[in-house]
């Protein structure tokens, strides 16, 4: 209860202090700074002529009020925005702008108006709920805050009647998954230049923001080929193509795409083509989604960590199974001939941590898969005996792994005879270069 108090103050808070960043300009605020003080020493009018100042200001913040009420304009605008953006990069895209009305627009500026990112409180407590009451506060005044500026207005030219402009803007996101904007505001102070007007155009859009991506050494993964049970459908585009090897008569469950259709005319019965077995290279790239109370930004790294091995991972000859738990467990598959390496990155930017599932559910969904792997990078948020026991079967199984784990303590060091490497959160780029 005195949680989500608090959290509604904060929120309240910060929407006052948006308003008054976007309503008012910096000459406006001051007018508001003068009032205020001059209010305050004013009080004993007998003494002082501090009223005077009061008054003037509030008849001229009152004409402001009222100018500001009769803005209007017939310009629309229109967005054009990449497709992709990546966090801690600026995200550069352009506004057109039209002029429709039959009179010259002067003094103009553009504002834009994004959807809001902040966590509830419920979201909050799943995503990075920490402990203690000064922690908890502190995370409840982060969570108040937008990750985007707000209020930020870029001057427009003078626009006649008919006329274009473009504009460029940029962005730098903070956070992965879906950028939403929502409005262009077109923006006028009053005559006095203490107010601002706006006019609101509606463009509800989005962009998909990538992990953020850390540079790699060359990783040398096994190359052992592996042979992949019902690989026919791939194989033609890695590792060893199909060969024809016989004919046989059609036996239940076999597919249709196997049929001879020609033979199958001539005796009338299917008959099937039969194939050599298929062997080519296949790693697995496994994500930990289970924080555990553990900070998101350990979370955030970690497939920050993964976005970086599946961009960096050659599979002109072999594939990548991306393995996770969220809802369900997922296997996604790039590779030559499987999808490219945008898509991976396009499912890391949506992914989100395993609420109220155990560790235990993902083992075996890599470990179904293990006969057809030829190696395995774990990115962990923890080494537990859960973890340990997870890459022990793997290794008891002959599969290589390489096992990094993601941590926020300075104390974690290396240990277990090199069975593991620590990447440490405020020194990921730096770590991940001495793999």
């Amino acid at each position: 209860m005195i949680s989500r108090i608090v959290h509604n103050f904060f929120r309240i808070r910060a929407n006052l202090k948006y308003w008054w960043r976007e309503r008012f300009t910096i000459p406006g605020r001051l007018v508001w700074a003068i009032i205020i003080f001059s209010a305050m020493v004013g009080v004993d009018t007998n003494r002082t002529t501090a009223f005077q100042v009061f008054c003037f200001f509030c008849v001229v913040m009152l004409f402001s009020w009222v100018f500001s009420k009769f803005f209007s304009c017939s310009i629309q605008a229109e967005r054009r925005l990449p497709k992709f953006g990546t966090v801690g990069q600026p995200f550069h895209y352009t506004i057109q702008l039209n002029n429709q009305g039959k009179r010259r627009e002067r003094g103009l500026g553009c504002m834009e108006i994004m959807q809001d990112d902040r966590l509830s409180l419920d979201q909050l407590k799943k995503a990075d709920w920490p402990k203690g009451l000064w922690a908890r506060l502190v995370r409840l005044g982060e969570s108040s805050r937008r990750s985007y500026p707000r209020g930020v207005v870029s001057p427009l030219p003078d626009m006649g009647p008919g006329a274009s402009t473009e504009i460029e803007a940029s962005v730098t996101p903070a956070s992965r998954g879906r950028l939403g904007f929502l409005d262009v505001a077109i923006v006028r102070p009053d005559p006095f230049n203490l107010i601002n007007s706006f006019k609101r155009v509606s463009r509800k859009q989005s962009a998909l923001i990538l992990p953020r991506r850390y540079e790699l050494p060359p990783i040398h993964l096994p190359s052992v080929r592996k042979r992949q049970a019902g690989g026919f459908s791939i194989a033609h585009s890695v590792g060893d193509s199909e060969e024809f090897l016989s004919m046989r008569d059609y036996q239940p469950g076999d597919p249709l795409r196997r049929i001879h259709w020609r033979s199958w005319a001539k005796t009338g019965k299917p008959i099937i083509k039969e194939y050599q077995e298929e062997f080519f290279v296949r790693h697995a790239l496994v994500l930990d989604t289970f924080p555990e109370g553990r900070s998101s930004r350990i979370f955030e790294e970690a497939v920050s960590t993964a976005a970086s091995f599946a961009s960096s991972v050659q599979t002109k000859e072999s594939l990548l199974d991306l393995m996770f738990v969220g809802a369900k467990a997922y296997c996604f598959t790039t590779g030559r001939g499987m999808g490219h390496e945008s898509l991976m990155l396009e499912v890391l930017a949506s992914v989100t941590p395993a609420a109220g599932k155990p560790f235990s559910v993902l083992p075996p969904a890599v470990l179904q898969r293990a006969s057809a792997l030829s190696g395995v990078i774990c990115v962990l948020l923890a080494w537990d005996d859960e973890r340990r026991n997870f890459v022990r079967e793997l290794k008891a199984r002959s599969i290589p792994v390489l096992v990094l784990v993601i941590t926020d303590k300075a104390s974690d060091q290396d240990e277990d005879g090199g069975e593991y490497r620590y990447i440490h959160v405020d020194s990921m780029a730096e770590d991940l270069a001495k793999l």
